[in-house]
């Protein structure tokens, strides 16, 4: 059962009774639950806190209620679109109500002269809307309908494509089974070392002499050839508030690299700089991610990107950026301290590393472009621009990494030339 907002105002636009006296506190609390369940962070505290608001201002229409609730609960911009298909659902907005159903359930019928309007459901309120039944004390439960929700089950090919913004709790688990299997292949290079190889094209002096010496006079040629290693890897990922559904999977994935092959070193940062590389080497994920939660305490907080990277080249970029590494940075590229000093920062990063390439979330909206002061500074120093926001964007990152780079001896001027360059891969 669905509670109303009926029991919170006459119609009329009289008074509506105390919160005492009336059901408003319990529909609050049980629309308080689901948007936990949803995912959102809301305790015991929010709830008191959202009825003394509601007892200081006053509800006399739908929207009072509503900017009300969204004062309390709502603290993130990405928070808001999830809170407002919750509200107009569980308050009863029958228009819209309708058309959530028409997209969840596909067996519902539509007119086929009334065109599609309705927008998509969040899949972690659909789960938490449809795992929870609301019962109060002197109701008989209702009739319990079950129904075919086709629309929320994805297959390992539909997964593959799904934003991890869209995925529901289940879907979630089974994205990062997969990210725990993949394997980031980075091509080989050649090393200054060499190995003894007798179909090498160098002849090895020492080895030769040595090998006459052993033989009596004998000059047998020795050979080698240069040795080939991938280089090092390292991950520098944004844990701001507007990153934090990416950056948990991106956790995941980089725990997998991390443990799948040598000279990988992770970075969190926000509003301070972290190395997690230790904690990573952990083989049992949960046991790993418990040690990064421990350590890290800026989580889905503000983002000093300038700061934070400056810390990087002053303190880490000779330990882990010899030998030609590789760097991804994994950032929406939006800075709270306006890019100060953002752009000198990146320069001195991409000089120092073999290849810079630059993992953005936000370009998986056609038509993006960064406007942003920390987009702006960061662009024109990376070798490559891509987005991170699926299964199959992280494939293609390692389809991109497995193949020959492309270094830009000197920097873009524009956006479109790193399209331009990115659409000839």
């Amino acid at each position: 059962m669905i509670p109303s907002l009926a029991a919170t105002s006459n119609g009329n636009g009289a008074e509506p009774p105390p919160v005492e006296a009336s059901r408003l506190a319990e529909n609050v609390m049980f629309f308080a639950r689901t948007l936990r369940a949803a995912g959102l962070p809301i305790g015991p505290g929010r709830v008191i806190d959202a009825l003394r608001a509601i007892e200081a201002v006053g509800i006399g229409t739908r929207e009072d209620l509503y900017w009300t609730l969204h004062a309390v609960f709502v603290n993130r911009r990405d928070q808001q679109p999830l809170y407002d298909q919750a509200f107009h659902i569980f308050w009863r907005n029958p228009q819209l109500l309708e058309k959530m159903l028409q997209t969840m359930l596909p067996s519902i019928a539509v007119p086929r002269d009334e065109p599609e309007k309705g927008e998509e459901m969040l899949r972690r309120l659909a789960e938490a809307l449809a795992g929870r039944q609301i019962e109060r004390p002197g109701e008989e439960p209702e009739e319990k309908v079950e129904f075919d929700a086709a629309m929320t089950f994805s297959a390992r090919e539909l997964l593959q494509g799904m934003d991890f913004e869209k995925m529901s709790n289940a879907e979630m688990d089974e994205a990062r089974r997969m990210i725990a299997a993949m394997r980031l292949p980075i091509m080989q290079l050649p090393t200054r070392r060499f190995f003894p190889d007798r179909h090498g094209r160098r002849v090895d002096i020492r080895a030769t002499l040595r090998a006459s010496l052993r033989g009596g006079g004998t000059i047998l040629l020795q050979y080698k050839r240069k040795r080939r290693r991938h280089p090092p890897l390292v991950v520098l990922c944004d844990i701001s508030g507007s990153m934090s559904r990416y950056s948990r999977m991106m956790l995941h994935f980089m725990h997998a690299i991390t443990n799948d092959r040598d000279r990988v070193h992770c970075f969190l940062f926000g509003t301070r700089l972290n190395n997690i590389t230790r904690a990573l080497r952990q083989r049992d994920v949960d046991v790993a991610l418990a040690k990064v939660a421990a350590k890290v305490e800026d989580w889905s907080g503000g983002t000093r990107i300038g700061g934070c990277i400056a810390e990087f080249n002053a303190v880490w970029s000779r330990r882990v950026l010899g030998q030609g590494a590789v760097v991804l940075l994994i950032t929406d590229g939006l800075d709270r301290e306006g890019a100060h000093g953002l752009a000198d920062e990146m320069e001195r990063l991409h000089k120092s590393c073999r290849r810079l390439i630059w993992l953005n979330p936000l370009l998986r909206f056609e038509g993006y472009e960064p406007k942003a002061q920390g987009a702006q500074a960061i662009l024109p120093h990376v070798d490559d621009f891509r987005p991170v926001h699926n299964l199959e964007s992280i494939a293609e990152l390692g389809a991109v990494l497995s193949r020959q780079p492309q270094r830009r001896l000197e920097a873009a001027g524009s956006y479109a030339e790193l399209m331009a360059g990115r659409g000839g891969d």
